[in-house]
């Protein structure tokens, strides 16, 4: 002890004060605020950095992981999450197949999605569940509209197989209100659907750990809701149903014990990280504000799923990393299952490789990097901690604000959900065509050779309709960010040729490579061809070679002193047989435009927009304009 003493004697501690001094002086009278202060979609402003002293108020860091307000986490010791993949249940036989199978690779959860809810018997169950130890694993299910009849037929198989109830574990799927958000109308009247609810979760009380009511939080993250707004519009349907239940006859802790939270993942780390701590903690309130007789009941239950609002069809491989990033941030917020989903599930029916790589991006996790052993692996970071408080408080004031307005069913009956997310979605598509929000492979550094090949992705991967037949509320719409962009690219491929776009660098070295490097992602964003050069001595020669190679747009690639000169120039040897574009916002723009030049492209530009306005210039029309 005495020699770490005197190690750390040569470092003494630095105040937060000098900090700011030294970032003040650093800055050279830049503003703080602009420069280092991070300002999220929803307006929450993080630091560049944080220290103890951010923390020593905040009341839940005193808790241990199992304990109120269960930040930390539900598990005492370790952090050992169940690894679920879901299974399309068309032919009972075949679904059981698979889930024996995967059973084997890791799996420690199964999902089983039904298509056909009238092919819901006890026979068929049994089917699907044969040799499988339903007591060793997590069985959920999703069918729409026979939950209570699935209950029932699953009841009657466990008893034939002699399974103990009180170890089964697992979920079905019922989540009447997020049906009605998704579909804009349900099958029977909204209080019939919460009345058939209330007696589902009675007619479950036979199997405790059967969770009969899922808040299926996802849909809003897949129609473009960020942190904040997920998690406060999921607490205030959870709340919604606590509320019908217990008006129901159903008892607080019963209510409580079978409600599974469903959360869509993100890719902001240590937002998706601290959004689940937060999310405990707010239920964990909202819970006891029923007043139930036991403390286990305010514990929240919580199923993490990757997102698919920031998937792409495109550099699909991709997706792998963002998957993989969102798996962890699952795991580091204490989720107690996970689906990872498969690389292409956004596009395609998965096959056998992209559900094997799906399953081993959390075992990696597990089994090498043992993200399993730690309880709460993020407790002490003062980022994380500060994230955690932070996201609360601000989901807690929508979570208020839609509970003053008539609550959760109120606010979606008056449309306030949807167009909030929908305006929402609507900003980051935005940024995303802006590139303040970063794609890689889509509207940031594109494959070169990637085609657009419209017969490879089915239409299913684009539709993104607000309207819907008999629909008695709007509708929450999936989106997904890239779909702008990649519609642009297959009209592309579409057109039957590939517009050949010629880089023309001239004058500086390094600007003409920088700015060419920049216009060739930039326009093949939208599959076109690009073909870069070394460079030019002079505007006719290059012209010349862009014209042999029949160019339909060149690109003039030099610094902003030496554009008023070679610009001009490599306009008039053009002569109109192809399309100019300036790479760069130089001071002479003005005069630039004045000589006949029209385009320019720098990092301020609309990506998009700017794109699809080159694709109807060279008769690539945009679908809705045809």
């Amino acid at each position: 002890m005495s020699n770490k003493e005197r190690l750390f004697e040569q470092f003494p501690p630095v105040t937060t004060q000098k900090w700011m001094e030294k970032l003040t002086a650093d800055l050279k009278g830049a503003d703080f605020t602009r420069k280092l202060v991070w300002r999220t979609k929803e307006g929450l402003e993080v630091m560049p950095f944080y220290r103890q002293e951010n923390t020593e108020n905040l009341k839940f860091t005193d808790a241990l992981p199992g304990e109120f307000p269960y930040v930390r986490g539900n598990r005492i010791k370790g952090n050992d999450w169940l690894i679920r993949q879901d299974i399309s249940v068309r032919d009972y036989k075949e679904a059981n197949l698979k889930a024996l199978d995967i059973l084997m690779k890791g799996v420690t959860s199964l999902g089983f999605i039904i298509e056909d809810a009238e092919s819901v018997t006890s026979d068929n169950l049994e089917v699907l569940l044969h040799d499988i130890h339903c007591e060793s694993v997590e069985l959920n299910f999703s069918v729409a509209g026979r939950a209570r009849e699935l209950l029932k037929s699953l009841k009657e198989v466990f008893k034939a197989k002699g399974t103990d109830l009180s170890k089964i574990r697992g979920s079905i799927a019922a989540d009447p209100l997020m049906r009605l958000l998704s579909n804009g109308r349900l099958c029977v009247t909204i209080d019939e659907g919460l009345d058939y609810l209330a007696d589902l979760v009675k007619d479950s009380s036979e199997i405790p750990g059967m969770k009969t009511i899922q808040v299926t939080g996802s849909q809003f993250s897949n129609a473009g809701a960020a942190v904040v707004m997920e998690l406060a519009y999921s607490l205030a349907l959870g709340n919604e149903y606590m509320s019908a239940l217990t008006s129901r006859g159903v008892t607080a802790d019963m209510a409580a014990s079978k409600i599974k939270f469903s959360f869509g993942i993100g890719s902001d780390f240590f937002l998706e990280c601290a959004k689940l701590r937060a999310a405990r903690m707010l239920w964990s309130l909202i819970v006891r504000g029923y007043k139930p007789l036991d403390g286990n009941s305010e514990i929240m239950s919580i199923h993490s799923v990757t997102t698919r609002w920031n998937k792409t069809v495109f550099d699909p491989y991709v997706n792998m990393l963002r998957t993989q990033t969102e798996s962890m941030s699952a795991v580091v917020g204490g989720a107690d299952s996970i689906t990872t989903e498969p690389f292409d599930a956004a596009f395609t029916s998965p096959d056998e490789f992209s559900e094997r790589i799906a399953r081993n991006q959390q075992l990696l996790l597990m089994e090498e990097s043992h993200l399993d052993k730690v309880s709460d692996p993020g407790a002490g970071s003062y980022y994380i901690e500060t994230l955690t408080q932070m996201i609360a408080e601000h989901s807690w004031k929508l979570f208020l604000e839609t509970e003053e307005a008539g609550g959760f069913l109120e606010v979606v009956k008056q449309g306030t959900v949807q167009k909030n997310i929908a305006s929402a979605a609507s900003a980051r598509k935005d940024d995303v065509s802006k590139r303040k929000e970063i794609l890689l492979g889509t509207n940031q550094y594109p494959n070169f050779n990637e085609t657009g090949n419209p017969k490879a992705v089915p239409e299913i991967a684009f539709i993104e309709t607000d309207e819907h037949d008999d629909a008695v509320v709007d509708v929450l719409t999936p989106r997904r960010a890239a779909a702008d962009f990649e519609k642009m690219r297959l009209l592309t491929g579409k057109s039957g040729r590939r517009p050949l776009v010629f880089m023309l660098p001239m004058g500086n070295l390094a600007m003409r490579k920088a700015r060419a490097q920049f216009a060739c992602n930039f326009f093949a964003c939208a599959g076109f061809e690009v073909r870069d050069n070394n460079g030019f001595t002079t505007a006719a020669e290059g012209v010349k070679s862009a014209l042999d190679s029949k160019a339909d747009i060149i690109v003039v690639c030099s610094s902003d002193d030496e554009y008023a000169a070679i610009a001009p120039e490599v306009y008039r040897e053009t002569a109109g047989r192809a399309i100019v574009v300036i790479a760069g916002a130089p001071a002479c723009t003005e005069e630039l435009k004045a000589a006949g030049m029209e385009y320019f492209i720098n990092v301020k530009s609309n990506v998009l927009s700017t794109l699809q306005m080159f694709c109807d210039k060279l008769g690539i029309t945009r679908e809705e304009q045809r």
